[in-house]
């Protein structure tokens, strides 16, 4: 029997095709037909979409002509000095010190400098005139926990054996967390240096058990739109892919049926927030968590921002959504005590709801001729005075002390809303769920408003897609006089821009609303590289 006799017709086209070929030839069309094929399916099946990878090489490539080159060049510079001229300004009564003085500075002078450095910003935050940024301050305390500091500030939790006492700080803070949220016996988790850092151990965790438990070689992570920034820093350092889901447009929540939609084999976690940064309102968490179980994904929280008034709003007498480890499917909370624990800052927590995750936080080597190494986070070192202060901190509040806190805080919130949703010519985005006070508008551009508090002292936080303004209420705005001191400024600023609602924002709130409008999202990122290196500008030695 002749070999492939049986084949039929697509045999005898090959054949027909190759049949006056050198095997050589032959040999070099098989290969490049079989290169070609792997190419062209690596190149279709990635995670970013051939639309979104061929408007960032669209631009990439519009901006090596020459003359488009020089054009973005010169506006970056010109950012960058005047970035550099605002920080030379702000210092104008300040020396700078660009090498060691050649002998020691006294304390008194070093105390003088100090307290000149601190006292050359243009906003008063000890009296309530920021959003977020401190988020208390008490004389009392601040005398605690500097004592407490000093006492610690050299200890170091990478010497267990040394410094075993800093060890049991560390925790007894996650224990007490972990007890604030509901967490279980075997909930779990370690201290870390801020919210970011917390984010950051979590999303590492989960692609590292993903891979161990089932071998995931191309994560992916599906977050809310809304979600904090620290989540794309995770998917850039660790190279997990992010799929953002967009939030409903009234109540500002993420679509759960679209984080459905989104899932697929290499899906490693679930995101919430609780609440999220922009608009202060809580996702569907029992939604995400019951996904979570039903296609065997962890759900991660984020209550980085809400930390202690969240856990503890429902105690307080308010009505919010459950979205803590009373869920079951939420597998991780991140929460900065150095938010709504008002410990000092440089201190949040990460906290799991089985050691299983947080061992996959943990980065282990043992083959180092320096010995077997283990750190819990990304710093080896770490600081035992933060710890410490952190748990001073918790110690000196007591579950009374942070509800009664979260009484103030949320109390104030709603007052300030309340306010502000009478007002017309602004709208208060979706629900807010504690603490964070949204606000827009239909009839200006709302970064005049911005410039206009800023003008009288205020400093809010500034949004886009779409524009708007928050504020974030703190126990700072608890203060007497300070909410009904900032509605007072916020109806006048209002009614005085509703006498020429159509006038375009002018300033430095005008940056916000172009580099909303710019298609090109890398040439706002060089713009903030700009802005982040002029932030260590000294000026040239004489």
């Amino acid at each position: 029997m002749k070999p492939y006799q049986d084949c039929g017709p697509i045999t005898s086209g090959l054949n027909r095709a190759f049949g006056n070929k050198e095997p050589w030839q032959v040999a070099a069309i098989t290969a490049t037909t079989v290169l070609g094929t792997v190419w062209l399916w690596t190149f279709i099946n990635q995670d970013e979409s051939l639309f979104v990878r061929g408007k960032r090489q669209f631009f990439h490539l519009v901006k090596k002509l020459p003359v488009v080159r020089r054009k973005i060049d010169a506006e970056i510079s010109k950012a960058r000095r005047d970035f550099e001229s605002e920080i030379s300004k702000s210092c104008n009564d300040l020396s700078w010190s660009l090498e060691l003085p050649a002998n020691g500075l006294s304390r008194d002078e070093i105390l003088q400098l100090v307290d000149k450095h601190l006292n050359i910003g243009h906003y008063n935050w000890r009296e309530g005139r920021v959003s977020g940024a401190v988020y208390g301050f008490k004389a009392d305390l601040v005398e605690l926990i500097t004592e407490v500091y000093g006492k610690t500030s050299y200890t170091n939790p990478l010497h267990p054996d040394i410094f075993p006492g800093v060890c049991k700080m560390e925790a007894e803070v996650v224990r007490m967390a972990c007890t604030l949220f509901h967490g279980d016996a075997n909930s779990c988790g370690t201290m870390t240096t801020g919210g970011t850092e917390s984010i950051l151990m979590a999303c590492k965790a989960y692609r590292d058990y993903a891979l161990e438990t089932r071998n995931v070689q191309r994560p992916n992570m599906i977050v809310p739109r809304t979600v904090h920034a620290a989540f794309d820093k995770a998917a850039q350092y660790f190279k997990i892919h992010i799929i953002y889901v967009d939030v409903d447009p009234k109540t500002l929540e993420v679509d759960v049926q679209a984080v459905k939609r989104a899932i697929n084999s290499n899906t490693v976690l679930l995101v919430g927030s609780a609440p999220n940064f922009p608009y202060g309102t809580i996702d569907d968490i029992e939604a995400i968590a019951a996904l979570g179980l039903k296609y065997d994904i962890p759900v991660h929280v984020d209550a980085c921002l809400g930390s202690f008034v969240v856990a503890l709003t429902r105690e307080a007498g308010y009505k919010i959504k459950p979205f803590d480890f009373s869920i079951n499917g939420v597998t991780s909370i991140s929460a900065d005590t150095h938010k709504y624990g008002f410990a000092p800052k440089g201190s949040s927590i990460i906290l799991y709801s089985d050691q299983k995750y947080l061992n996959h936080q943990f980065t282990v080597t043992t083959d180092w001729p320096g010995g077997v190494y283990g750190s819990p986070t990304v710093n080896g070192s770490r600081a035992g005075g933060i710890i410490a202060a952190c748990w001073a901190t918790m110690m000196s509040f007591g579950h009374e002390g942070y509800l009664e806190a979260t009484k103030r805080i949320v109390d104030t919130s709603r007052y300030i809303e309340a306010a502000i949703r009478k007002i017309d010519g602004v709208f208060v985005f979706g629900k807010p769920a504690t603490s964070v006070v949204a606000i827009g508008s239909k009839v200006f551009d709302i970064f005049r408003l911005s410039d206009a508090l800023c003008k009288l002292g205020w400093n809010l936080n500034a949004l886009q897609f779409p524009s708007g303004i928050h504020i974030c209420v703190t126990d700072m705005h608890t203060q007497p006089g300070v909410a009904d001191k900032f509605i007072a400024d916020f109806k006048a600023s209002v009614a005085e821009i509703m006498k020429d609602p159509g006038q375009p924002v002018e300033g430095k709130m005008a940056i916000y609303g172009m580099a909303q409008s710019i298609p090109d999202r890398s040439v706002v990122g060089d713009v903030t590289r700009a802005f982040l290196n002029s932030m260590y500008f000294t000026p040239a030695k004489n």
